[in-house]
């Protein structure tokens, strides 16, 4: 119970944590996602950089791991909202923007949850 209790609470602060970025995104960038973007990119970082430092140091309880990687980074991170802004540009023709913001979300999603893995490394002087 308490493991489900520990993933809801991340995700809930994962949650409103996604919504103030695309928030105060949205009056920099109305017409590209560029909150889904950030809120996807920063959860690919943290959550390569978790995974490596427990990988290596086996210091976080289960009860923490749920709530870091599955509830509050499953909650700041957002394949849902991804996807209907994608499959609204392309219902608005914005072909480039749609395909753009496929490549970008995947694309820089992992590539941060590599740079995520290798900073928990430097952090820990291992590679």
């Amino acid at each position: 119970m308490l493991e489900i209790l520990s993933v809801g609470f991340g995700g809930f602060l994962g949650s409103c944590a996604r919504y103030l970025i695309s928030k105060l995104t949205n009056q920099i960038s109305p017409s590209f996602p560029l909150g889904t973007l950030l809120s996807n990119v920063l959860a690919g970082f943290l959550i390569g950089f978790i995974i490596n430092f427990e990988r290596q140091t086996a210091v976080l309880p289960d009860r923490i791991k749920l709530f870091l990687t599955v509830g509050l980074l499953g909650g700041l991170s957002t394949f849902s909202s991804f996807s209907i802004e994608t499959v609204r540009m392309f219902e608005n023709k914005n072909f480039i923007g749609a395909g753009g913001n496929v490549m970008l979300n995947v694309g820089l999603s992992i590539i941060f949850a590599v740079f995520g893995m290798a900073a928990a490394g430097l952090l820990l002087g291992k590679r």
